[in-house]
């Protein structure tokens, strides 16, 4: 049987009704009441609150960077956004994990509006997602639109399936990376990319 892809679900997805009754039964197997006044209006909240943490699957990430510009006036230097803040949820467990992205493309004929870096940022990360996974989306979306002469990424986060259960370590810092084209074959140039984001 073929895996059902992402868009297929959500061309079939229950309603909305039935999204909140799932939460009313949620609420009864932990040993809630969800008719107390308290919980009337949870299930409400909690389908909407969810419509914005995944509203990512909403969007597509090579569509964001379509509209480029060529006229960047000979400039042929890194362009590098660092400490961009996001939030995203680990698939396993379906608990938050938040960090900061650091993002660099050294451009071959086009650039792309620094706005858009960041909110691809936002539309993987608002999926149910692996870390890896989301390193590796950001990075292949930026490779189709810009067709850079290198790419390169690192995400530092700290996930709450780790922190807040199981083993329940704090301030673990999960970090991948990265590196595409000229940035994975010229030492020098990666490691000026992970000096500049090391500064303050």
């Amino acid at each position: 049987m073929n895996k059902i892809s992402k868009i297929e679900n959500l061309e079939t997805r229950p309603s909305k009704e039935e999204a909140e009754e799932a939460v009313r039964t949620i609420l009864s197997w932990i040993g809630e009441n969800p008719n107390r006044e308290g919980l009337l209006e949870t299930p409400k909240r909690f389908i909407k609150a969810y419509g914005e943490f995944f509203k990512g699957y909403n969007e597509n990430g090579e569509d964001v960077l379509s509209k480029t510009f060529s006229d960047v006036g000979g400039y042929d230097d890194i362009v590098l956004l660092k400490n961009i803040s996001f939030n995203s949820f680990c698939e396993h467990h379906i608990c938050p994990f938040v960090g900061k992205a650091h993002i660099a493309y050294l451009p071959s004929e086009k650039i792309v509006g620094i706005s858009k870096l960041a909110r691809l940022i936002d539309i993987y990360g608002h999926r149910l997602q692996t870390q890896e996974t989301m390193t590796a989306q950001i990075a292949n979306a930026m490779q189709k639109s810009l067709k850079p002469k290198g790419i390169a990424i690192v995400i530092d986060a700290e996930h709450t399936c780790m922190s807040l259960r199981g083993v329940k370590k704090e301030g673990v810092s999960t970090i991948t990376t990265r590196f595409i084209g000229e940035f994975e074959t010229n030492e020098n140039l990666r490691d000026r990319f992970l000096r500049l984001i090391e500064k303050g």
